[in-house]
């Protein structure tokens, strides 16, 4: 039986359309075209598929490169049974200077330039995950959660930057800004002068309902802040502050509710993941923070074929640079930024959840790393042993995990 038939897509994506190239294994261009977006524009690339795909279409195999790993066209990519390459821009970038060093550029040359580097490098290149449905709506809802607090902390910062200009006041009556008993004051008298004539009571029922504790010292706190005398702004001028300051107020209350929303949302789809007892079990990670790292590693158990793979995909491992007599390790730069921050977080709290993981921390610190590398050598340590755990479908085990730094420990 002779060897399979080969075809190679380029992909060039636009909102609307997409620009195609279809290449034999020489080279050859085969077909080239413009598609739509949606169902019509599928139909049409797997009819330019299939008038070159032989007389035994089902033994050909496709293999297309296009710059995302997402979407409902992606997806029909892969329910058709093609393999897709998801290229970095950057990779495509470096890849278009091999055809053209005159730095020309247009969306066909491009598809071109992405089938060419399917048809040679495809051993180099990371195929798009066969990830679950359940994982993929898992990743959905963590990453829109971690988006809406990225985006609180934006807008809590310009908060303060406003408050700073002309209601200095507030900085020190306020710890949190971006509290519920805070925003419910600051939207009641966002002016200097409105603030120092709240009473306690008014005060206190706001912490009241914030469940905070201590209620009558904080209140008289607040009071006591809010009534000292600070520099401030003319009246005019206040007064368009706290225009501002009640929008973006209105803008954090309504981010509140809606992280606080999503994060039931996140518990329910990451507790229907078959591997969330898992996940759940390393030290570490509860419900949000488990369901980013498993959304982000996604679950195609195909994907890592060892702890190593893992760990470059998640950025933790060093990259080693050696030329002549000289060698240098660094930490990696270009990496998922939702995974690492997930994964850092987690490795700064496994130091209170996990003696072993505490224990290896601190031979990183006497060793001379600072905390910053010592932490992100935890956290790779950390995703070789919950791949260990995901492959053989296990719990954590402290003692199993860290048996060396447990007898240190011990003894």
């Amino acid at each position: 039986m002779g060897e399979a038939l080969r075809l190679f897509v380029g992909d060039d994506w636009a909102e609307d359309h997409h620009d195609v190239e279809v290449m034999d294994a020489s080279g050859r261009r085969l077909a080239k075209a413009r598609l739509p977006e949606g169902v019509t524009g599928m139909a049409r690339l797997h009819a330019l598929v299939g008038e070159h795909a032989g007389d035994e279409p089902d033994d050909v195999q496709v293999l297309v490169g296009i710059e995302t790993d997402r979407g409902p066209w992606v997806q029909a990519l892969l329910a058709a049974g093609y393999t897709v390459f998801a290229i970095n821009p950057l990779q495509a970038s470096h890849y278009r200077a091999r055809h053209a060093v005159s730095g020309a550029k247009s969306d066909a040359a491009d598809a071109h330039v992405l089938a060419d580097m399917v048809r040679t490098d495809a051993h180099q290149l990371r195929p798009v995950a066969g990830d679950s449905a359940a994982v993929e709506a898992v990743k959905v809802v963590t990453r829109t959660h971690k988006t809406l607090i990225w985006e609180r902390t934006r807008h809590t910062q310009r908060l303060r930057h406003a408050l700073r200009d002309y209601f200095p006041a507030a900085l020190v009556a306020f710890e949190d800004l971006d509290a519920a008993d805070t925003l419910e004051l600051l939207a009641k008298a966002p002016t200097p002068a409105a603030a120092a004539r709240l009473t306690l009571s008014q005060i206190s029922a706001a912490l009241r309902r914030a469940r905070r504790r201590d209620v009558a010292t904080k209140a008289a706190a607040i009071q006591a802040a809010l009534r000292a005398a600070h520099l401030g702004q003319p009246d005019v001028v206040a007064g368009a502050y706290a225009a501002s300051v009640r929008a973006l107020i209105a803008v954090l209350t309504v981010l509140n509710e809606q992280v606080k929303e999503l994060q039931g949302q996140v518990a329910e789809h990451f507790g229907q993941h078959p591997a969330a007892e898992i996940v759940l079990s390393q030290p570490g990670l509860g419900q949000v923070l488990g369901a980013r790292v498993l959304a982000e590693f996604g679950d195609d158990p195909d994907r890592y074929t060892t702890a190593k793979a893992r760990k470059n995909y998640a950025g933790t491992s060093p990259i080693t640079r050696a030329s002549g007599k000289k060698r240098t390790v660094s930490a990696r730069f270009v990496h998922n930024d939702r995974l690492i921050d997930a994964l850092m977080t987690q490795a700064f709290s496994s130091l209170q959840a996990s003696p072993g993981a505490r224990a290896y921390y601190d031979r990183q610190r006497e060793r001379g790393a600072n905390h910053n590398a010592a932490l992100r050598q935890l956290a790779n340590r950390l995703v070789g042993i919950l791949h260990g755990c995901l492959k053989t479908g296990s719990l954590y085990d402290e003692t199993t995990a860290w048996p060396h730094h447990v007898e240190q420990v011990a003894a």
